[in-house]
């Protein structure tokens, strides 16, 4: 019988000390085994439609993920593609709320806009900021620069207290910390952090109605019959979200769906227990060398002022951190290891 240790064990097997899914997970065997699976097919002339089949399985499994049905997902490239779809959809001189210093693909296409008023607070100020007249409020569920979380059921009872629309970016949570699409009017994950996937990925969850979104994007895949609508405008677009997809990334998608099927076997709430447990070792291990971490509680991100410095060094000892803003920032997921938060304290304590 398989468990969530042999389960892990046969599918990573990383060389070295590897504390940086808040950038990129690493890839499952079985996804590295898919992706070349589907190169072959390409290199060989074979027809494309398993690879076709990847898309919609993706697009399935992270619905479940999601909680929410398969018609309310998109599948598209990036966080930024998504937020920019989302930020068309806003008329002139709406109000948008967002976190000071969350990430740049989640609130640069409000600026970009021009015509918007982007209002911008502290994290935890961001529920008691919604005010009438706001449109949108859009921030990360767990803040890529610290892993703090946003107390998204605040947050939810703000906006509809004031008739705002919420759009959150679950690419630092989805994986390891639930989520529920169907609290809010619109979620978007990337796929190649936490969810283990290649890059190129990411699924948007609208409303059932698609709220007041404008299929800019639309594509030949975005037709109720994709290989019907390749010339001229689209004569009748997807009944469901996938009016929102862009052209997919085939192999990318091909790996996603393994990853997202690993995910599904081993159960978010595994993960999340495995990923914290580490974490918690490495902030007590911190704390007795005296240094003390961004306060980020539940989260497998730890961020530590002063330390970001010392990345190249650990790099070069085959430790693999981050350096934000003069930052060390470590993140655990499921492959990491009670030896590895030993390893990078040692690292550090001398």
């Amino acid at each position: 019988m398989e468990t969530f240790e042999s389960l892990v064990r046969a599918e990573f097997a990383p060389k070295n000390t590897f504390l940086n899914t808040a950038s990129s997970g690493l890839l499952p065997a079985r996804t590295v085994t898919a992706l070349q699976g589907a190169a072959l097919i390409r290199a060989e002339g074979r027809p494309l439609d398993p690879l076709f089949e990847d898309v919609e399985m993706s697009r399935a499994a992270f619905a479940r993920l999601a909680g929410v049905p398969v018609t309310r997902v998109a599948a598209g490239a990036s966080v930024s593609t998504h937020s920019g779809l989302v930020a068309a959809s806003l008329p002139a001189g709406a109000e948008v709320l967002t976190a000071e210093d969350d990430f740049t693909s989640v609130v640069n296409p409000f600026h970009a806009r021009g015509d918007l008023k982007v209002r911008m607070v502290a994290l935890e100020r961001l529920a008691d900021s919604v005010r009438p007249g706001t449109a949108l409020v859009a921030v990360s569920a767990a803040q890529s620069a610290d892993g703090r979380i946003a107390d998204l059921p605040a947050l939810r009872a703000a906006a509809t207290e004031h008739g705002a629309r919420t759009y959150v970016d679950f690419s630092q949570a989805a994986g390891w910390l639930p989520v529920d699409a169907q609290s809010y009017d619109y979620t978007v994950s990337t796929t190649f952090k936490w969810l283990l996937g290649p890059h190129g990925a990411a699924f948007l969850v609208v409303p059932e109605d698609f709220g007041d979104l404008v299929p800019v994007l639309a594509g030949w895949v975005a037709g109720e019959v994709p290989w019907d609508s390749c010339y001229g405008p689209i004569a009748e677009l997807a009944h469901s979200a996938r009016r929102f997809d862009i052209s997919p990334a085939l192999f990318t998608y091909t790996g996603t769906r393994r990853s997202l099927e690993l995910l599904e076997e081993l159960g978010v709430d595994a993960v999340r227990t495995h990923d914290l447990a580490l974490a918690d070792r490495f902030r007590t291990g911190l704390a007795d060398l005296g240094h003390a971490p961004l306060p980020a509680p539940g989260s497998p991100i730890v961020s530590v002022p002063g330390l970001g410095g010392r990345q190249p060094e650990l790099s070069a000892a085959g430790i693999e951190v981050s350096n934000r803003a003069g930052n060390l920032r470590a993140s655990f997921h499921l492959y990491n290891t009670v030896t590895d938060v030993d390893r990078i304290l040692d690292a550090l304590s001398h």
